[in-house]
């Protein structure tokens, strides 16, 4: 069973919710989103059965929970939710553009990338100071000094900043230095990971496995609800398949069944899916076709030098098409840009 706290409720009617529960002898998740309060009830089906919960202050509807999804099913919101990120909304009407390097190099190439998504009409900024590699020999990250490189290019630009976590030691770290955690693909199921950053108070972006099913993908996500925070955006980055022609195949299809599932927002990678500059503009205007609430994209001003993935990270030539694109597609779809935070009107 899932209890649905109106929007406006308050805190003391959450607790006396959260009481009534827990007198009964059944535990009570509470899970913050940017939109309202949830609360996934666990424990004795008689007991659960036996509470009369729709009555009480402050609560909008009491649904029951099918299959393994408690917390992020669309039967506990069947309105899709939007996610806040440093003012920046991810979700409803409007399509959103992440951009930035792949990975902080230098705090020159950081600004330089971030000014570049800036113009273009990005509305976040994306960039790693830890970087999984499939090879231990490969660039790392500048690691937590990359954290405060970001950190003064919010500063300059107005962009919120969205980075990766790799490590549960570094998650309060990210916390105080990003506006929304990153999960990368090879840590989707990451379970104690993904507890912590639940337990974050920050927005999370939980990118989909290399060959996670839906299902896995959606229960990674009720990881970090069931831990506090259902502020969730999912990406799809594409999964590895048989086909050696783009580093990994872009399942389209999961945009629209992930929608009728979830109430989550669902983003688009088209850098890693592809895996091929030439690819990013075409997989990012079928993404938006498609319905996805937006697209992170890598941005680099010297491609050609970039030590992570110079292969997909667009130029200024490739982003300044990419933005017109992103623009006119939107309209066609009737959605908006996403709009930019009162600190870079202000920037």
């Amino acid at each position: 069973m899932v209890v649905v706290m109106s929007a406006d409720a308050t805190e003391p009617q959450i607790a006396g919710t959260v009481h009534r529960i827990e007198a009964a002898g059944v535990t009570a998740f509470v899970s913050r989103g940017s939109n309202r309060v949830v609360i996934g009830l666990v424990g004795d089906p008689l007991a659960i059965a036996d509470l009369d919960l729709a009555g009480l202050p402050g609560v909008e509807r009491v649904c029951a929970a099918t299959g393994g999804l408690k917390l992020v099913s669309r039967e506990v919101s069947p309105v899709r939710s939007v996610v806040d990120v440093g003012g920046v909304r991810i979700g409803g009407d409007e399509v959103t553009l992440i951009a930035g390097p792949c990975a902080v190099e230098t705090a020159d190439q950081t600004l330089r990338a971030a000014q570049m998504a800036k113009a273009a009409g990005a509305t976040l900024l994306r960039g790693g100071a830890f970087k999984p590699r499939t090879s231990p020999y490969a660039f790392q990250g500048v690691g937590r000094s990359g954290l405060d490189i970001l950190a003064d290019v919010r500063s300059e630009t107005g962009l919120p900043v969205v980075t990766e976590v790799l490590s549960e030691s570094d998650v309060d770290i990210v916390a105080e230095r990003a506006d929304m955690i990153q999960i990368g693909t090879r840590n989707m199921q990451n379970f104690s990971l993904l507890r912590a950053v639940g337990a974050s108070g920050r927005p999370v972006l939980l990118k989909r496995g290399l060959m996670a099913t839906i299902e896995e993908w959606l229960l990674a996500a009720e990881y970090i609800a069931k831990a506090g925070n259902s502020s969730i955006v999912l990406c799809e980055r594409g999964i590895r398949t048989f086909e050696p022609a783009t580093r990994n195949t872009l399942d389209l299809s999961a945009i629209p069944i992930v929608q009728r599932l979830s109430h989550l927002p669902v983003i688009v990678d088209p850098s890693h899916s592809g895996g091929r500059r030439d690819l990013v503009l075409p997989l990012t205007r079928a993404a938006i076709a498609v319905g996805a609430d937006g697209v992170i994209v890598d941005v680099h001003p010297e491609p050609e030098l970039a030590l992570c993935d110079g292969g997909q990270a667009l130029g200024w030539p490739e982003m300044s098409e990419l933005s017109t694109a992103v623009a006119d597609l939107s309209a066609v779809m009737g959605r908006g840009r996403s709009a930019t935070p009162r600190r870079l009107l202000a920037s």
